[in-house]
């Protein structure tokens, strides 16, 4: 199956413009290595709202992992500047108008940023097809061409896992604060990026306690 997964990467590489084309390759080779050796990014991002086609990101968290460490000094916070004003989405992430006047990414750079950020590294997400989308969008619009790679989502193992055991999950059973609360892990504000991006990387890593670590990587991966 790694044969294969480097094959396709090499292949969108080859399709792809010259800002994604490296990131593609450096993707492949990940995916015949054990849990414990892959370089992981935890990402986490706050939105204007929940629509990519005309919704905006505002804030980006992202905390690498190695050796199923967080590597907290190596975390990262930005916000993201925006056309027009952040609306009613301040009420859910405290994010408000002025923040974004000075000392942010704007949205041409913010691809390249997140790249830079993660190349080398697969990237961790508590329910990713929404964060997912963004990023493509976000490529689309910058370089006319959308994101398409695996990740690894903390929202798919829980559900898998409960699902072995129920058929009907609770409402709310999947929410990251949820997922962290069977496995004890403490409260943390919610709706902020890096609070949330360390919340998935730690909520990951209690997932993955008792599991060898020489597990192969591509038994955690989600695809979009």
């Amino acid at each position: 199956m790694a044969f294969w997964q480097q094959l396709y990467f090499g292949w969108r590489a080859f399709q792809s413009p010259p800002l994604l084309q490296d990131y593609y390759q450096r993707l492949g080779p990940l995916f015949s290595m054990p849990l414990a050796e892959v370089p992981l990014v935890a990402v986490d991002m706050e939105m204007t709202g929940l629509n990519p086609l005309t919704d905006q990101i505002i804030s980006v968290g992202l905390v690498p992992i190695f050796q199923q460490r967080l590597q907290l000094g190596d975390a990262e916070h930005r916000l993201v500047g925006i056309s027009g004003s952040v609306g009613q989405s301040a009420v859910i992430h405290g994010i408000v108008d002025r923040h974004l006047e000075q000392q942010v990414l704007d949205q041409q750079s913010l691809l390249r940023w997140i790249l830079q950020q993660t190349q080398g590294k697969l990237m961790i997400f508590h329910h990713a097809p929404l964060d997912l989308a963004f990023l493509s969008m976000l490529a689309q619009r910058t370089v006319n061409h959308p994101l398409q790679f695996p990740v690894i989502d903390t929202l798919q193992i829980d559900r898998h896992r409960l699902l072995r055991d129920r058929h009907i999950l609770p409402q709310g059973s999947l929410r990251l604060g949820a997922c962290r609360k069977r496995y004890q892990l403490p409260v943390y504000a919610a709706h902020n990026a890096l609070m949330d991006a360390i919340a998935c990387g730690e909520l990951f890593l209690a997932q993955t306690a008792s599991i060898r670590p020489t597990v192969p990587i591509s038994e955690f991966l989600w695809w979009p």
